[in-house]
């Protein structure tokens, strides 16, 4: 038992160094290919060791490119990643930071497209791939992804207004620095990405799950083996065709869990009626796995 264990957790590992090596190579193609030929500025701690990159280019004594700047930048979310999150998970939000800091240093800038545009969208669109899919695998990029995972475990609430504060301080300077054109360019590039996250990332996702079935007892137990989530039962249903007896099971998953939800239920009741709703607020105690 303990060798299927120690297995498990070494193929846990590797998907999870996997992950940062491909945040990894997505960022560093973004960061040389698209955004700095197209004068695009990222979101978050990226963002910033692009703007300081700009800037200490420009009038510093010192020039710290963007490489150096995104390890720097990360180290105090380390240390509160280390103190509130879990130390495996800073351990590899760490080696993400530092693949994507060495893959940028050594991977040269090539202009493919001039293009702004073109830029900001595919740019942006191979950062949010890498970043949700690293997201996914249970590690973080760093940045402000390590204070949004802390906010929402200590309030509820997301990072969104700190975020998109930043953000904005971003897009401002990229209009100082390269013209107002580019800080709309950068203004969709943040779009762009937060979207294509969204769509690879859903473990934040929440929605409300409805079941109808004739065989509760046997659902429960294969949903709850598959899943640590709490059911609610309603007795006593009534189907409107055949005037059968049913009952409802009401529960809340993730989006990421919605294959463990489908397997669970072809296994206890493929003839069940099941609906999924979006959830926009949880108001209670809602299970987040440990990262």
């Amino acid at each position: 038992m303990e060798t299927i264990r120690q297995m498990r957790r070494r193929n846990d590992y590797l998907s999870k160094v996997s992950a940062a090596l491909l945040y990894a190579v997505c960022v560093s193609i973004a960061v040389n290919f698209f955004w700095t030929p197209g004068h695009i500025y990222s979101s978050g701690i990226t963002g910033l060791a692009q703007l300081v990159d700009t800037i200490s280019n420009r009038v510093g004594p010192v020039h710290i490119p963007v490489a150096a700047g995104l390890f720097i930048f990360n180290v105090p979310m380390f240390i509160i990643g280390w103190r509130r999150i879990g130390h495996t998970f800073t351990v590899f939000t760490f080696i993400s930071v530092l693949f994507a800091s060495i893959g940028i240093r050594l991977l040269h800038p090539v202009s493919v497209i001039h293009d702004p545009l073109i830029c900001a969208i595919f740019g942006s669109a191979l950062n949010g791939f890498g970043t949700g899919f690293a997201l996914r695998s249970g590690i973080s990029t760093g940045g402000l992804d390590i204070l949004g995972i802390v906010i929402q475990r200590k309030t509820g609430h997301s990072i969104g207004r700190i975020n998109l504060t930043f953000n904005i301080f971003i897009i401002i300077a990229a209009g100082f620095a390269y013209g107002w054109p580019y800080a709309l360019y950068s203004a969709l590039g943040l779009v762009v990405n937060s979207r294509v996250m969204n769509l690879t990332y859903t473990r934040q996702q929440r929605l409300q799950v409805m079941i109808i079935t004739s065989r509760p007892k046997t659902v429960i137990d294969s949903v709850q083996n598959h899943l640590r989530r709490g059911i609610t039962i309603i007795h006593d249903a009534e189907g409107a065709y055949k005037h059968d007896s049913k009952t409802i099971l009401i529960t809340a998953i993730s989006r990421y869990e919605m294959g463990a939800l489908e397997e669970a239920m072809d296994e206890a009741d493929p003839h069940a009626f099941v609906s999924m709703t979006p959830i926009t607020k949880i108001l209670g105690h809602f299970y987040e796995p440990k990262l």
